[in-house]
């Protein structure tokens, strides 16, 4: 027998829980098993999802499936669900599936049992064993019932707690709410299965409260999206559908109720096939729950639907459905019945929150029946009989019935017949059920159409139709005639329909057994049913005397002339008449439409006013209701504190054994201040107590330690030898038994010593060829360090070389750009030093061409005034050609004049006498200006070399011993020519100062470039 598991320690791997799991499921220990995967799955530690975790989670749940531990399979359902909703929720499913599909096999397994245990009878002509036959007696009983309790229902309690635990775990999470989706409705395939009415209300009861917490929550964060909805909305259709088979008609309306919630919310029309599929559930709701009105206008929105988008219905499935639709709204009673009856005929009109509550009902049936009605009207004048009608005849529903049912629809609400109403109805009634016998094609939404059950209502619709017209001819009748005028029913039964009509003030009549008579009330004379009846009398009476008088006789000459003249003025005021009447009506039009313009404006304004005041009031009523939420939560805070504190100080006063009165009020800080004043007084008593204990324990040891001295020292003495004597004999006994070994031994290497000899020899040959051994392997070894010697040597050398490469490409990557940078800084100062000596050279320009001008004008000005004075000479004329001559010029000029004419002399052509310019400066000049820069501009690079600087080409820039070409150039000269160049053309020595020539042909380099 194997010892029982007595729980499990913990794993370093999931891998090893399961194969421990499995080795104690196969030594019969399920339960152990169950415990060891339990552990992994809510162990703290595992909180990270693998594929190893969904394995244990399948053999988990088979393990709680086997067992019925539904609590452990909930609880690692949880676990689960934290470990993997953010990872691989489709694992989730996997195992809920999993977990769902063995507990409905096990169920059906245990129903499949039980069915073989109730049919495996030993004997058959045995009616029941003497056990069978006791049980039945004591329980009531039967054999199968008692099987089923035993073998079935606790798998079906199982499969029903399971279902539960997985919508409580799924209901949180929206990414799981396809999961929650199925799981509902595979609860519902289970309800329907078993038939199991009382977990199926359970089921919608839960289903519900979930479906409020998430709306609140979808109200509050906002966090519930429409396919959320939608998922619950096709839940609810399933809902439906399954009450309906189960006929739990209560559950139906509500589930009806929470579709259109759900609708509501979604703002989303559902799909036709469930609007197909609702609209019948409401036929067979309403049917059921005994409202042939909503029952009919239920039957009306199916057959629109189905006009509307039913694809493949063939004409018989249209005739049926408009016969259903026209056979309901005729079996509905022209009165109502219940509160609503007595309200409207004035027994309750004083009750406005019935009348109130009336209208809410209205509108959400009106709401459920597919109406898009306002909540702030009434929708009881949509929901009536005559609407209903008039929406059969508006909408050529008749044109689709038998004629049968139209016969039947024209002796219900428009033939005045009533000598002849229930006979002419009976046969027709009687032809229904061969009408349903139609079979309707597989697009129809309802599978068979049942209209015998419309005949009960039509008969009573009939007898009070009957009953009507009757009253509106006649005041007293015999109750034998009116019991020959309807056939299909007794008298007694005509009675209870009259007592019902005229206790829902539908009829006024009394019934006279002792004279045999019924007695209808008074009516109005000036009712429209009285003159409708009186006008068809009169046209009944022409029709009688035209047949009794079929030849017209001849009139009197006289009455002919008369009635001749009566005709024509007839005919000459016809047109004045009609234009008259024409104007009359047409000046009523004109007032009514103003007054009906002006109502509607003061309504308009009433509703306004009234809708502002609403609005105000409901603020208000909002605002006080919110004051009042935070003042009950302040409350109810407020008094859980002071419970909780009570309690607790209960508690403390019930651990110390004082007694409290019940419902006496406790005051935390006495409460304190008792507890700490009785702690105080015993934690003084329990010190004095130990000072008492501790002065007697000193007593006591004291004594007790004088007492004990002498025996200790005899029992000391008495030890001492006790253990020398010991310690004596174990020395005997130790050298005798080391005298017995060592003489073993001795004899031992005596028999071992002639084989020493070949012991030796072996050992030489053994290390013989372990030093041969060893010293190939060193060899080895120091070839292998040589080789990896030289490899890494050559690894360093082409490392170092790699970096010495690399350094070098960065350094002059790192020179290059720094000369760029340079040759940048340089051609940005140049350009700004040409830019400043441009600038400079504009502005002397300037400031020259300024001070020409003001020279020239005043020469012009005494030119005049010696011009008035003197004639200028003819030659100065001649020679200046109406242009500005300087002055030093002019003297020239005249002094040649004055010597006798001729050219000019030789030294005012070249300059050479001023010193190497190109121009003679005046007096008043400036000196001039080097627009070359310093002897260090630019700077020389020093890296370059000489046959680069010798290769350079020049830069663009003036030779420092050239001056400024701010004058006019000579005549003699066409290009400027410096004048060391100039004096070489001419032969003579460069001047002082100059640079040397170039050594060779080339472009001019300045100084500091050669």
């Amino acid at each position: 027998m194997s010892r029982p598991f007595r729980g499990s320690a913990g794993f370093a791997r999931p891998e090893n829980a399961l194969k421990r799991a499995d080795e104690l499921e196969t030594i019969g220990q399920k339960a152990a098993a169950l415990q060891t995967l339990h552990d992994v799955i809510c162990s703290k530690k595992n909180r990270t999802w693998s594929k190893t975790f969904e394995a244990i989670m399948l053999r988990h749940v088979e393990l709680c499936v086997d067992l019925k531990k539904r609590i452990l399979a909930k609880e690692a359902l949880s676990q689960y669900r934290n470990m993997c909703h953010l990872v691989n929720i489709s694992s989730l499913e996997e195992v809920i599936k999993h977990f769902l599909k063995r507990a409905a096999d096990k169920a059906e397994e245990a129903q499949a049992k039980a069915a073989a245990v109730t049919l495996d009878v030993e004997d058959l002509e045995e009616d029941a064993s003497p056990e069978d036959l006791m049980l039945s007696y004591v329980s009531g009983e039967k054999n199968k019932d008692r099987t089923d309790r035993e073998l079935v229902t606790p798998w079906f309690r199982f499969l029903w707690e399971s279902y539960r635990s997985v919508l409580e775990i799924l209901r949180t999470n929206p990414k799981l709410e396809p999961l929650y989706a199925m799981t509902a409705t595979k609860a519902f395939h289970f309800c329907l299965q078993y038939k199991r009415t009382t977990e199926f209300k359970r089921l919608c009861d839960i289903l519900r409260q979930h479906l409020m917490n998430l709306v609140n929550k979808f109200r509050e964060q906002r966090d519930a999206g429409p396919e959320s909805m939608t998922m619950h909305l096709e839940s609810r259709f399933e809902q439906l559908r399954v009450a309906c088979e189960l006929e739990l008609w209560g559950e139906a309306f509500r589930s009806v109720e929470d579709i259109q919630q759900l609708i509501a919310l979604t703002k989303k029309t559902p799909k036709q096939p469930q609007l197909a599929s609702y609209y019948t559930r409401l036929t067979q709701i309403f049917a059921v729950s005994d409202s042939p009105l909503y029952h009919a206008f239920a039957w009306l929105k199916l057959f629109s639907f189905a006009r509307q988008h039913g694809r493949g219905l063939v004409p018989s499935d249209y005739q049926q459905m408009a016969t259903s639709v026209l056979l309901a709204a005729l079996a509905i009673l022209p009165y109502e019945r219940g509160p609503v009856a007595a309200m409207r005929t004035g027994a309750a009109t004083s009750d406005a929150a019935a009348a109130e509550q009336e209208k809410e009902r209205a509108n959400r049936m009106a709401t459920i029946l597919g109406f898009a009605v306002d909540a702030k009207k009434d929708a009881r004048s949509l929901l009536t009989r005559q609407a209903l009608l008039a929406t059969i005849n508006s909408s050529n529903l008749l044109a689709l019935v038998p004629v049968e049912v139209r016969a039947i629809h024209d002796a219900l609400s428009q033939d005045f017949n009533p000598l002849e109403l229930c006979n002419k109805l009976t046969p027709l009634l009687e032809k229904l059920p061969e009408l349903a016998a139609v079979p309707l094609s597989g697009a129809a939404p309802v599978r068979t159409v049942a209209l015998d059950k419309y005949v009960p209502s039509l008969k009573q619709a009939a007898v009070l139709r009957l009953l009507k017209q009757l009253s509106e001819v006649y005041n007293v009748m015999r109750i034998g005639e009116l019991a020959a005028m309807v056939p299909f029913y007794t008298f007694a039964e005509v009675e209870a329909v009259v007592v019902d009509a005229v206790k829902y003030d539908y009829l006024q009549m009394r019934v006279d057994h002792r004279n045999g008579t019924l007695h209808f009330g008074t009516q109005q004379v000036e009712s429209d049913r009285i003159r409708g009846h009186v006008a068809s009398v009169a046209k009944r009476l022409a029709k009688a005397m035209a047949m009794i008088h079929l030849l017209p006789q001849p009139l009197p000459a006289a009455e002919a002339a008369r009635r001749e003249a009566i005709i024509r003025a007839a005919r000459d005021t016809l047109e004045g008449e009609h234009l008259k009447a024409v104007a009359r009506k047409m000046a009523i039009e004109k007032k009514k439409e103003e007054a009906e313009r002006a109502l509607f404006e003061a309504e308009q304004m009433e509703a306004q006013r009234k809708a502002q005041l609403q609005r105000a009031q409901e603020l208000a009523e909002d605002k006080r209701r919110r004051e009042e939420a935070a003042r009950r939560e302040a409350d109810r805070l407020q008094r859980e504190m002071e419970e909780r504190e009570q309690e607790e100080l209960r508690a403390h006063l019930g651990a110390r054994n004082i007694k409290v009165k019940e419902g006496e009020k406790l005051e935390k800080t006495a409460v304190i201040k008792d507890l700490m004043s009785e702690r105080i007084k015993e934690q003084q008593e329990l010190e004095r107590r130990m000072a008492r204990f501790a002065k007697n324990m000193d007593h006591l040891e004291r004594a007790r330690r004088e007492e004990e001295a002498s025996y200790l020292e005899v029992a000391w003495k008495e030890r001492q030898e006790m253990d020398r004597a010991y310690w004596e004999a174990a020395q005997v006994e130790a050298s005798r038994l080391h005298r017995q070994a060592w003489e073993i031994d001795i004899e031992e290497k005596k028999r071992l010593a002639y084989m020493v000899p070949d012991k030796e020899n072996f050992k030489g040959l053994i290390m013989q060829r372990r030093d041969a051994e060893f010293q190939a392997l060193r060899r080895e070894r120091e070839r292998r360090m040589a080789e990896m010697r030289q490899q890494r040597k050559y690894e360093r050398e082409i490392a170092r070389r790699k970096a010495y490469v690399t350094r070098c490409r960065s350094e002059v990557d790192q020179r290059l750009r720094e000369l760029e940078e340079q040759q940048r800084r340089e051609d940005e100062a140049r350009k700004k030093a040409e830019e400043a000596e441009r600038q400079r050279k504009l502005d002397e320009a300037v400031i020259k061409q300024r001070a020409r001008e003001e020279e020239i004008d005043r020469r012009k000005k005494t030119e005049e005034r010696i011009g008035q004075s003197t004639v200028p000479l003819p030659s100065a004329a001649a020679s200046s050609g109406g242009k500005f001559i300087p002055i030093h010029m002019r003297r020239q000029m005249d002094a040649a004049a004055g010597s006798g004419g001729g050219a000019p002399p030789q030294a005012m052509a070249p300059a050479e006498e001023d010193g190497g310019g190109w121009r003679r400066r005046g007096p008043e000049a400036p000196p001039p200006v080097r627009d070359y820069p310093p002897r260090d501009y630019p700077p020389r690079d020093r890296w370059r070399s000489s046959d680069h600087d010798r290769d350079m080409a020049p830069r663009d820039m003036p030779p420092r011993d050239m001056p400024l070409r701010d004058g006019p150039q000579a005549p003699s000269v066409g290009k400027f020519v410096p004048p060391a160049l100039r004096n070489r053309q001419d032969g003579g020595p460069p001047p002082a100062g100059s640079a040397p020539p170039p050594s060779s042909g080339g472009a001019y380099r300045p100084p500091n470039r050669r």
